[in-house]
């Protein structure tokens, strides 16, 4: 998740719909397997790992051709306002910005990092039938190692392709933002917790919320997301809510609430939608602000995002 904010006020997205919602049908790409002709440089790109371990070395080429593409789903790429509250740790003043947030993930190479490691799992740790999706890989054994460095060169490749997605972005407008928020999620640490333990800290559908980090949780497509700094809470393992997360699934959705029901809900919030689907309805998700107030002993509210020019994947 990255939160761009720029040093521009909210009337320049006013007067400028038209090109903003150009940038992202030009300077954005959604979906699975999604690749471009050519490719933006990055040094994650050249990191060893790429060389020293088999499963990375076959998928370099993907890598490169993916790097600042946005897979299906809930990843997102949109224009909205920023409402910052006195004293935010942003270094800026109180008020109304513009901003970009993105949510997408390491795309292909983390897949296929994802669905090796589960098979060298399950046959180098036998559970029985049933129970198979549990198996594990000890840290100590070569390939425990090999998943934890591959693991981590993952993180680091979805958190280039949101520096490419922004750099993008500032490029075609000609604006550079202040300051950029961003934070991991569904992903595992190394970590000390309480009582001066290191431990592995897997935080699915969590982010981290050490005292004072900055993070994004964000709603849907016409719901606000909220800027945090995290509280420090030990009880939590340190971790907030990722999002405000489904209250029903995306099969669910589709069989609920017609395309026309959702553009309708979107128009009457002035919201632009280009993409998307109705497994993405806001209806399908939950309430943001009571799944902030169940949070407030994690994390400190720093400001509000408010979607207005939204891109998704087309479903």
């Amino acid at each position: 998740m990255s939160l761009s904010i720029y040093p521009v006020p909210t009337e320049f997205m006013k007067r400028n719909s038209f090109q903003l919602k150009r940038t992202l049908q030009e300077h954005t790409h959604f979906g699975i397997g999604q690749m471009q002709d050519t490719y933006e440089e990055h040094e994650v790109l050249d990191r060893n790992e790429f060389y020293e371990i088999d499963i990375l070395r076959k998928f370099h080429g993907k890598a490169k051709g993916q790097i600042g593409t946005s897979g299906s789903g809930n990843h997102f790429v949109e224009f909205g306002k920023v409402v910052l509250n006195a004293g935010n740790p942003m270094g800026m003043d109180a008020g109304e910005y513009m901003g970009v947030l993105a949510h997408s993930g390491s795309r292909g190479l983390g897949a296929a990092i994802a669905n090796y490691y589960i098979r060298v799992a399950m046959d180098t740790c036998k559970l029985p039938k049933g129970a198979q999706h549990l198996a594990w890989l000890d840290l100590n054994t070569q390939a425990g190692q090999e998943y934890w460095m591959a693991m981590n060169l993952a993180g680091d490749y979805a958190q280039a392709c949101h520096e490419v997605i922004h750099r993008k972005i500032s490029r075609a407008l000609g604006v550079k933002p202040h300051i950029k928020v961003e934070n991991h999620h569904n992903f595992a640490w190394k970590e000390m917790q309480r009582n001066g333990e290191e431990l592995i800290v897997h935080r699915k559908g969590a982010t981290p919320a050490q005292s004072g980090q900055l993070g994004i949780i964000p709603a849907t497509m016409q719901d606000p997301g909220y800027i945090v700094s995290g509280r420090g809470n030990a009880d939590s393992l340190f971790s907030a809510s990722h999002g405000a997360g489904r209250k029903v699934s995306r099969g669910q959705a589709k069989s609920s609430w017609t395309k026309s029901e959702m553009n309708k809900s979107l128009k009457s919030n002035k919201i632009t939608l280009i993409g998307g689907g109705v497994d993405e309805s806001p209806l399908a998700y939950k309430n943001i602000e009571q799944v902030m107030a169940s949070q407030t002993e994690l994390v400190k509210v720093e400001g509000m995002f408010f979607p207005q020019i939204v891109r998704m994947d087309k479903n």
